[in-house]
């Protein structure tokens, strides 16, 4: 049994922590340490707990020692793996962020990748992983990075903007949701039982939730061409990719769709959108998904509030305390996540595996800028990430993805440089702000960064445009 040290950078995690943890101890390859670090120390300790009985529970294979830091290079140091997922703020800061901009008609789903709200949080982030970047450089420059927080193209960047040589990459598993449509269709329209997405092989590119499946084949059949027809069985009413739900489910359960702004995109350019709806409908222009507050509903998605957020986090806090304290047994059994084989297969312990992931384009997507981080298939192997070089989109769907990322590139120029005037303007250029006369896209950056401005004081010498 192979044994590493995982740094873990917001290891008080309510939420993903757990699954990353119980896939860890199903791993009957891999052990050793899990060292985590959190502002909220109490959090930390919590999952250090929950650590404890999941070391305990019948079904696990590897148990884990779990530290808690009380400094980041401490938790660094030695470090084979490090896991960045920390939320920047706290959700009365994403409060501002998402429902602010309501006021001048701008209704954001999800707020945390793109849009304004993608923007305050971007300038709330990327400061921190600036910090991170060089605590890894000093600590252990040549641990594997892998980072899940939001804004993922932002945060990535981050990284290799401060420490150029870093290993690193951005993980998320909204592409997993698109080749489990692609398996629904698969089994309808050839009426034979519902493949694995496992079993598929696609070709991804875009950038983070704003990805495109150009190929996808299941057993020597290209299943894009089975698309048109079972869109036009669903179109309508939607359809919901998830097992035993239904496309309406979105109004109990804010994370489900109809997938109806999916179809549309295919209908539209014969490529399949990978991310979920509440997604996608950001990255376009504002009348396209999200004319007005009502339109999210007709779409068959959800406007996720953060009243909602608060709640859900208030409940997991309290599933923490209750699964730390032994109340509640933990559930182990895999997740679909993939970090953990990928971090099998960055060790040698497995044959090269092929996932999509966050990096730096070097080529693999030729029609985006250089140096931009895009999200493509690569291929890890032993202490190796290689791009794989993607299908070119269509000139059309091009464009709109090259729109949000050269968006992405002046942000984090603007940031990197403390720059508010190069900051606005790629606020003022989001799809979402598309309407907003330059007054009233001034007044509503001036509210929205006046509000969250306890966590931008620090690093910017002036809020002022």
């Amino acid at each position: 049994m192979k044994q590493i040290k995982i740094a873990y950078i917001g290891g008080g995690s309510k939420a993903w922590a757990r699954v990353f943890m119980t896939d860890l101890a199903l791993a009957d390859d891999l052990s050793g340490e899990i060292a985590l670090y959190d502002i909220d120390t109490a959090a930390a300790v919590r999952n250090q707990q929950i650590g404890g009985h999941i070391n305990e529970a019948p079904q696990t294979k590897s148990v884990w020692n779990y530290t808690v830091c009380a400094e980041l290079g401490q938790a660094l140091d030695g470090a084979d793996f490090v896991i960045c997922s920390i939320l920047p703020g706290t959700f009365d800061e994403m409060e501002s962020d998402v429902h602010l901009p309501e006021e001048y008609g701008i209704f954001q789903p999800v707020g945390d990748t793109v849009g304004p709200g993608g923007v305050l949080r971007a300038m709330r982030t990327v400061p921190i992983y600036e910090g991170f970047a060089r605590a890894v450089k000093a600590h252990c420059p040549e641990a594997w990075v892998i980072n899940l927080t939001n804004p993922m193209t932002a945060c990535t960047k981050t990284l290799f903007d401060v420490f150029p040589e870093i290993k690193a990459f951005g993980c998320c598993h909204e592409v997993f949701h698109a080749q489990d449509f692609l398996c629904c269709a698969a089994k309808e329209m050839l009426g034979i039982p519902r493949p694995d997405r496992h079993e598929l092989v696609t070709d991804v590119c875009g950038i983070n939730h704003f990805t495109w499946i150009t190929e996808a084949n299941y057993r020597g059949i290209d299943l894009l061409k089975l698309l048109p027809d079972f869109i036009s069985r669903y179109y309508g009413s939607g359809y919901c990719s998830r097992k035993g739900a239904a496309p309406d489910d979105f109004r109990g359960d804010p994370f489900q769709c109809g997938n109806k702004v999916k179809m549309d995109l295919f209908r539209r350019f014969g490529v399949l959108a990978a991310a979920g709806d509440r997604h996608l409908a950001e990255f376009m222009s504002r009348p396209w998904y999200l004319g007005d507050r009502g339109a999210a509903e007709r779409w068959l998605f959800h406007l996720t509030s953060v009243a909602y957020r608060k709640k859900d986090c208030a409940e997991k806090i309290a599933a923490s305390m209750r699964l730390a304290s032994g109340e509640m047994q933990p559930h182990v059994v895999h997740s679909d996540e993939e970090i953990v084989e990928l971090m099998r297969a960055l060790l040698g312990m497995i044959p090269p595996t092929v996932s999509n992931a966050n990096v730096i384009n070097v080529g693999q997507m030729p029609d985006l800028p250089l140096g931009s981080v895009t999200e493509t298939n690569c291929v890890f192997s032993c202490n190796s990430l290689k791009p794989v070089t993607a299908k070119r989109l269509p000139g059309e769907v091009n464009a709109l993805v090259l729109r949000n990322a050269v968006n992405i590139e002046n942000l984090c120029r603007g940031i990197r440089a403390r720059d508010m005037r190069v900051i606005f303007e790629a606020f003022v250029n989001q799809p979402l702000c598309d309407g907003l006369s330059t007054a009233q896209a001034e007044a509503l950056f001036g509210r929205m960064t006046a509000a969250t401005e306890p966590y931008l004081t620090a690093y910017y010498p002036s809020l002022s445009l």
